[in-house]
């Protein structure tokens, strides 16, 4: 089904890096998930009114909620889709995350109202009526919740979209708290015994839940994430193929929303090419990177030693001192800078961000004790840096 709605609604369905298709596949899972949630509110909550259940009840709202979620979705989509114009230079794509932002907080609302619903319910309990065919109609529910969810994962892998798998996430949610409600209904047909206060409050928290984990998700990019290790690599490695790129480093990502990113990458090339030579290659490699990896680019070139044998001996010695310090630190843009009385070692040392002021303080100061060690006449001049780029999953 997914590749059938995909296939014939959604033009150029495989371009997914062109702005206009990422808006179509948000557009096609705004709208299904418009018509699939009101179709559910409307089940549920006739059947709520039939059987006197808050949890049904409060299930039914969730669905309604979510189908206002994925209206704010849609037109997030399509003002994120608004080209950079004088006053947003790096256009309006980060409207989406806001758009995601407010959907989540809409889900807290509902979770907390019927939060409070579930406890009355449970100080002043109402009759139940057990009817077999409302479990039919709420198990049809769970089983449409399953398929929008599937539906929005597969669709936000195609486009790497954050909100679509957010989606996924709270579909997830909904069919777990539809199948709790399906399992306090069939416990009171079986026992007598009314839950259905209990299981509403616990329906009400997985949706509260669901709502902290979208704000989550949604936030991060707003406030500034790390680069993705498996984009880091894709950019750094696409950078280095090219001839004349000795290695790179200081790799920064700006998201300005999905499919729209701008970045900056220190280029080493060696210090003997003639400049004109090396800035033909780093033009050509942004104009390259602009077109197949969909990213605006800026490289700076840092000139290196590749020849000199006592430069490359000493940063050698540098490179094994400091990963017996910490194999976790490495060393860039290293020269020699000789004067009368000293040897001058001027260098960039990348610390894990996450270290304490005390490691950042303690670890160049024990390699340049240790450098000395080998020379008395080494004097470092070490700028401490840092790397952008989240862990890997383990």
């Amino acid at each position: 089904m997914t590749e059938f709605l995909v296939r014939h609604f959604i033009k150029d369905y495989k371009d997914v890096e062109k702005i206009s298709v990422r808006t179509a596949y948000g557009v096609l899972s705004s709208i299904v998930g418009i018509f699939c949630n009101v179709f559910l509110f409307v089940v549920k909550f006739v059947v709520g009114i039939v059987l006197h259940s808050v949890s049904v009840t409060a299930d039914a709202f969730n669905n309604l909620s979510d189908a206002g979620s994925s209206i704010i979705s849609f037109v997030g989509v399509k003002m994120a889709e608004k080209p950079a114009d004088r006053d947003h230079p790096f256009g309006h794509g980060r409207i989406e995350y806001i758009a995601a932002l407010i959907v989540s907080f809409l889900v807290l609302e509902v979770g907390f109202t019927f939060l409070k619903d579930s406890i009355g319910k449970i100080r002043m309990p109402e009759e139940l009526n057990f009817q077999m065919i409302s479990v039919f109609i709420l198990v049809l529910s769970v089983a449409v919740k399953l398929w929008l969810g599937l539906f929005n994962r597969r669709l936000g892998e195609k486009i790497n979209s954050k909100v679509m798998m957010a989606v996924f996430t709270d579909s997830m949610g909904d069919a777990v708290t539809t199948g709790a409600t399906i399992i306090s209904i069939l416990f009171f047909g079986v026992t007598g015994i009314n839950i259905d206060g209990f299981v509403g409050v616990g329906v009400a928290l997985v949706v509260m839940w669901a709502g902290v984990g979208i704000a989550r998700d949604t936030l991060e990019p707003l406030i500034g994430e790390p680069i993705d290790p498996e984009i880091y690599t894709r950019i750094k490695q696409f950078v280095e193929s090219y001839e004349g790129i000795e290695g790179t480093h200081d790799l920064i990502v700006h998201n300005y929303g999905p499919g729209r990113s701008m970045a900056s990458i220190h280029a080493e090339v060696p210090n003997d090419v003639d400049i004109e030579q090396s800035h033909e290659i780093i033009d050509r490699i942004e104009r390259a990177v602009a077109k197949e990896l969909g990213i605006f680019l800026v490289i700076h070139m840092d000139p290196v030693e590749m020849k000199d044998n006592y430069v490359l001996n000493i940063r050698k010695q540098a490179a094994l001192i400091l990963e017996e310090l910490d194999p976790d630190c490495s060393l860039h843009d290293f020269r020699v800078v000789h004067g009368e009385n000293q040897i001058n070692l001027i260098f960039d040392m990348v610390i894990p961000i996450e270290y304490d002021e005390e490691k950042r303080r303690i670890l160049p100061e024990r390699l340049a004790e240790r450098l000395k060690e080998k020379d008395p006449r080494y004097e470092c001049v070490i700028t401490v840096d840092y790397e952008y780029v989240a862990k890997a999953e383990e």
